[in-house]
């Protein structure tokens, strides 16, 4: 439920927060609720997931890319992430998500995520981001910056996220899942 609330949050307050590029950080401000907790009274590593979603919502619909995917029936999934957890945040916490496009390559977008807090990262957050369409389909890189009017130069992915992405992915056919206990 208290994803909700945020989320609302989201759409009623986005104007009033500035407007973003694809290659700007994006930094919205939360604070630790006691539904966030976990039994460790900390808050839980799954908020930390649904706050990188909000995030990164919040940058599409402050670059005004939101409306340009929904008219074209686009919407991103979540392929891959890989999290580190620096320190806990604790109940009623302040704390900044920032969040910013590190690179791209032919087939996903990828996001770096940090949780800051008094100007100390707590967690951070390597993201890969894919566009699926409706129906059915995928939709390039390529196809979404040239909606999006990107001008810049690519960012040049840093070589561990590459190696990461590589790793990460699982097979495209359908395998017999190998067991990690023989």
């Amino acid at each position: 439920m208290n994803l909700w609330f945020r989320l609302i949050w989201q759409m009623l307050s986005w104007r009033s927060r500035s407007k973003l590029a694809i290659g700007d950080m994006g930094r919205r401000t939360f604070r630790v609720w006691p539904t966030d907790l976990d039994i460790y009274a900390h808050m839980n590593n799954g908020i930390f997931f649904t706050l990188m979603d909000i995030g990164r919502f919040d940058q599409g619909v402050r670059a005004g890319l939101w409306k340009e995917w929904k008219k074209r029936n686009w919407y991103p999934v979540v392929v891959a992430e890989n999290i580190t957890f620096r320190k806990s945040l604790m109940p009623w916490q302040l704390f900044d998500l920032e969040s910013k496009v590190i690179g791209w390559d032919d087939e996903a977008f990828y996001f770096e995520q940090r949780f800051v807090a008094k100007g100390e990262i707590y967690a951070k957050a390597i993201v890969r981001i894919r566009f699926l369409k409706r129906p059915k389909g995928i939709v390039t890189p390529a196809e979404v910056l040239e909606v999006t009017g990107w001008s810049g130069e690519k960012p040049i992915l840093p070589k561990w996220v590459a190696d990461w992405a590589k790793q990460s992915m699982l097979p495209r056919v359908k395998e017999p899942a190998p067991s990690l206990w023989q």
